[in-house]
């Protein structure tokens, strides 16, 4: 099942980044993972149990993957709102891309393996 999952994932992956949303969700993810964003990440990743996922973005060793359904309990409503309006494109779209970014843009924002101080 697994092999299906990560050929599907594959695709979509391939399609989001020929279409250019895997580009555009990049940028935007550029612009929101500021300190207070990541930090504000971890508090919810506490509260939806995913304080280990998260962590694991931030540290030095293998970033954890998350899925989409995960995704969707550490995000709030209106963070998923605010992508659907930034991009124009639906949730379902969306979130197995960020699913995929997110982790590697939270790695990128934390090059020293924690969150840098505030601004």
């Amino acid at each position: 099942m697994s092999g299906i999952f990560d050929d599907v994932m594959g695709k979509l992956t391939d399609l989001a980044a020929n279409s250019g949303l895997a580009e555009q969700v990049h940028s935007y993810l550029g612009q929101l993972l500021t300190p207070a964003t990541i930090s504000s990440l971890l508090d919810q990743a506490d509260k939806a149990g995913l304080t280990d996922k998260v962590k694991s973005w931030i540290g030095s060793g293998e970033n954890l993957p998350i899925s989409t359904d995960e995704l969707r309990s550490l995000l709030s409503s209106q963070q998923v709102q605010a992508m659907v309006d930034h991009t124009g494109l639906p949730a379902a779209t969306i979130l197995p891309v960020l699913a995929h970014l997110l982790p590697v843009a939270v790695n990128a924002q934390t090059p020293q393996g924690e969150v840098p101080a505030k601004a």
